[in-house]
């Protein structure tokens, strides 16, 4: 088990504690005295954690959680908005990924995320959720999308994905007014997965992410990849490219040893230890 800071300038503190645990990668928010608001460097390197996370065939699975009493406060504009110029924002970092996958550019994010949050959890905390794959929140957890009481519009991806991910109007009911909601109504609404009492959320999302971990890794990446593929096309079109998709991937993926190991463990009844091969 090791742990570092992504980081390009290593004066600055670190804002983002990255440890790897077997094939998980934890990402941890490292800014408590400010709420872990994300200033310019916390997105950077946070870019970089998951950089890493895409670049090691070792590492199967993300988790993200924060340090300190809440997830994030969400933007810290006062470092941020200065940034923003006409061209828009760039957070990822040379070598990094977007975590929010709405750059134009730069690679995608092929392997799966699973997010822990608590405290609170503001606009670019529930943008990660979105652009993520899973969510345990701890039950006092108090959500916001509080864009447009500052003026803005959410651009972490949230007009996309909020919609799609909880039906239009339990979206447009709090990215339109800014309201607060809580953990009972972000599991109503199918923004969050799993509600677990505080302080147990990093634990139930590692439970979540070792039992992917488990399974075979080109398997999940090409279910995960599919997925994506049916929902960014739209309904129909989505549906037909993915399912044109299905059968090539099962061919490739049948081929594999981590294919052999699951069929062979199938029949013996044994868990499998797969590869990635």
């Amino acid at each position: 088990m090791t742990e570092h800071t992504p980081s390009e300038n290593p004066s600055v503190s670190p804002r983002i504690l990255v440890e790897r645990r077997g094939h998980i990668l934890l990402m941890a928010f490292n800014r408590p005295e400010k709420r872990n608001a994300a200033d310019f460097e916390l997105l950077r390197q946070l870019s970089l954690a998951y950089g890493e996370l895409e670049r090691d065939p070792e590492l199967r699975v993300g988790v993200v959680h924060a340090v300190g009493e809440h997830f994030t406060a969400g933007l810290d504009l006062a470092d941020v908005g200065p940034r923003i110029t006409a061209a828009g924002l760039d957070i990822v970092a040379e070598g990094g990924v977007d975590p929010w996958q709405v750059s134009p550019t730069g690679p995608p994010r092929t392997k799966p995320v699973v997010i822990a949050v608590h405290g609170t959890c503001l606009t670019l905390g529930i943008e990660l959720m979105l652009a993520s794959d899973v969510t345990v929140a701890a039950q006092s957890t108090r959500f916001a999308q509080i864009e447009v009481s500052r003026g803005i519009l959410p651009f972490g991806g949230a007009t996309i994905r909020f919609p799609r991910a909880v039906g239009w109007g339990n979206a447009m009911r709090w990215m339109l007014t800014g309201d607060t909601f809580d953990a009972i109504e972000a599991h109503r609404i199918g923004l969050v997965q799993q509600l677990v009492p505080d302080g147990e959320q990093l634990d139930a999302a590692l439970a979540i992410a070792e039992r992917i971990a488990a399974q075979a890794p080109l398997a999940v990446q090409a279910t995960l990849a599919n997925a994506r593929l049916a929902e960014r096309a739209g309904d129909d079109a989505g549906q037909v490219a993915a399912a044109v998709a299905l059968q090539p991937e099962l061919v490739r993926l049948v081929a594999t040893e981590d294919s052999v190991r699951g069929m062979q463990a199938f029949v013996n009844r044994q868990p499998a230890d797969f590869v990635g091969r």
